[in-house]
């Protein structure tokens, strides 16, 4: 048995683990009973502690202390959802216990694990039972035990797996979601793996080979190969995207690819596509590519000045180089800072040209880019509050899972005031830009703000992403399916059925106003028709049609 570890030691864990979640991300994901494509638990996670694995890479760390702290500090920048902040918390209560420690034996761990499961405890407003909540802190209880009869790190921390594993079933019937779906908590499972990861590299265990990515085809363009005027594209492309479902057909993008490029390959499984190609428009292969799911991680380099450089004996430059812009840009951040130059900044999440247009509009300074496909990070949000010239700077989520990533900025900021929203959906953050008063004193803006979200309702349509047994609806992947207040109203295989019931529910029956955003995936035929089918069932509400341009959602629906 390992006695105890060095900060060395603790950084490869931390490496480790991020290979052992992302291995298993996508079977974590389908963990989530609900079955509209979002970003899902396994994913927020993995991008979770794939920023404490990345911060490990760069770091030297003398003391296990240091190493902890810097991870805590990374993942809390780099929490995404409401799993991603949960995990944040634990390590941060972790790195607490252990800040003046050089090296680690098991009777520092079970303490470190009990500082975190009390620091997410503390953090979370409703802490429910069947949730990572649970597995953690049985975790724990069980490292205590254990470490008054063998204070060595690896059994402590094998012992807490051992009971987390052990909780992890039982949350099955602990959430009354869980147990009709006959699932474990997603969350808690992806805890235990990381606890899994940590422990293999204790135990000197290899990684997961690829830890879940493919290899690109043709990564890398043979440059010396070629001549500047040899080429026809310029731009060498490649990039991964995240299928919104499976059995995708790829063929009209296939033959876009070719009708602006050349060299072209795609790869693909189940879940995701990978793409090399030359083009000289690498944005609008971008852009389309977006249609068939979500981009993931995209590389671009321009091989005409790369030959040129070759052929003139100078470097050539490559998307290696961006690590050491990366840093040089991460090192200038503090300088890259907005003075307050009014009383009140505004910060929305949202995804979709049309959106974005609404919220500028109606005075949003800044806009982050990401909601129920991608959940922004802390750190993404808290940029975004840097860049806004404002003394006091109001946070707009419009998103349940991006709330909590969200306050996790207010302590992070240090020379502005940060209020954030609770606002839940997109037409939630419209209502409440709406209500904002510039010339308000800071208590009765907000309280007019909280005001105008609250009794706006939201409905939404979008597709299932899987088959699914849920809340006494039998969903077959593909089936249109209408939320509302994200509860599951119905499903449909037709979309204007779909649309005729939502419009005769008692929200919008009382409604009066109602206004209707569509989605990039739907036209503007298609939008109108759907505009004329509310007006038809609804007709003493005032009826707006706008093109929100959103991915996923087909339509996000308000009524007030």
């Amino acid at each position: 048995m390992v006695q105890n570890i060095d900060a060395a030691v603790f950084q490869r864990m931390m490496i480790h683990a991020h290979a052992a979640i992302n291995a298993q991300k996508q079977s974590i994901n389908d963990l989530n009973v609900f079955p509209v494509p979002d970003g899902d638990t396994g994913t927020n996670m993995t991008l979770t502690i794939g920023a404490a694995a990345s911060e490990m890479r760069k770091k030297h760390c003398d003391t296990v202390g240091q190493a902890a702290g810097a991870t805590a500090s990374a993942l809390l920048r780099g929490a995404r959802g409401n799993s991603g902040v949960i995990l944040s918390l634990l390590f941060r209560g972790f790195s607490k216990a252990i800040k003046e420690k050089e090296i680690m034996d098991g009777r520092d761990l079970a303490i470190a694990l009990d500082f975190g499961v009390a620091a997410a405890y503390k953090a979370v407003m409703k802490p429910a039972e069947g949730t990572i909540l649970t597995v953690s802190r049985l975790a724990a209880s069980r490292a205590a035990g254990h470490a008054r009869e063998d204070d060595s790190f690896e059994g402590v921390l094998e012992a807490a797996i051992q009971e987390g594993q052990e909780a992890l079933a039982l949350t099955i019937g602990q959430n009354p979601v869980l147990k009709k779906a006959g699932v474990v908590d997603a969350g808690g499972k992806g805890f235990l793996v990381i606890l899994q990861g940590m422990l293999d590299e204790v135990r000197g265990l290899p990684m997961p080979e690829n830890a879940g990515e493919e290899t690109a085809p043709n990564d890398k363009a043979d440059f010396e190969a070629v001549n500047a005027e040899d080429i026809t594209f310029a731009f060498d492309t490649v990039f991964i995207v995240r299928k919104f479902k499976e059995n995708t057909d790829l063929d009209p993008f296939r033959k876009y690819l070719n009708s602006i490029g050349d060299s072209l390959v795609i790869g693909e499984d189940d879940e995701a596509f990978k793409v090399h190609v030359h083009t000289n428009t690498p944005g609008s292969a971008l852009n389309e590519a977006q249609k068939y799911g979500v981009l993931e991680l995209a590389k671009i380099e321009n091989m005409r000045t790369q030959a040129e450089d070759l052929a003139a004996g100078r470097h050539v430059q490559s998307t290696d180089d961006l690590d050491a812009v990366e840093e040089e840009l991460e090192k200038g951040t503090d300088s890259v800072h907005a003075a307050p130059e009014k009383k009140f900044g505004y910060v929305a999440v949202c995804a979709g040209s049309g959106l974005e247009a609404v919220f500028r509009d109606l005075g949003v300074d800044q806009l982050v880019g990401g909601g129920q496909t991608m959940n922004p990070s802390t750190q993404d949000i808290l940029k975004a509050i840097d860049a806004t010239p404002a003394g006091v700077v109001y946070v707009l989520p419009n998103n349940k899972n991006i709330i909590m990533a969200a306050q996790q900025t207010i302590p992070l900021c240090k020379d502005k005031k940060v209020v954030v929203l609770p606002t839940k959906t997109v037409p939630q953050g419209i209502s409440a830009m709406l209500a904002a008063d510039a010339d308000a004193d800071e208590a009765d803006n907000t309280a007019a703000m909280m005001e105008g979200f609250a009794n706006v309702r939201t409905s939404e349509i979008t597709y299932a992403a899987r088959d699914s047994d849920f809340d006494g609806f039998a969903i077959r992947q593909g089936d249109y399916l209408a939320l509302a207040e994200h509860q599951l109203f119905g499903t449909d295989q037709n979309l204007s059925a779909m649309l005729e019931r939502l419009a005769k529910s008692e929200a919008h029956q009382t409604a009066e106003f109602i206004s209707i955003f569509y989605g990039e995936d739907v036209t503007e035929e298609q939008a109108q028709e759907a505009e004329k089918i509310f007006a038809a069932a609804c007709p003493n509400a005032e009826i707006t049609l706008l093109a929100g341009g959103q991915p996923v959602y087909y339509y996000m629906i308000s009524a007030e």
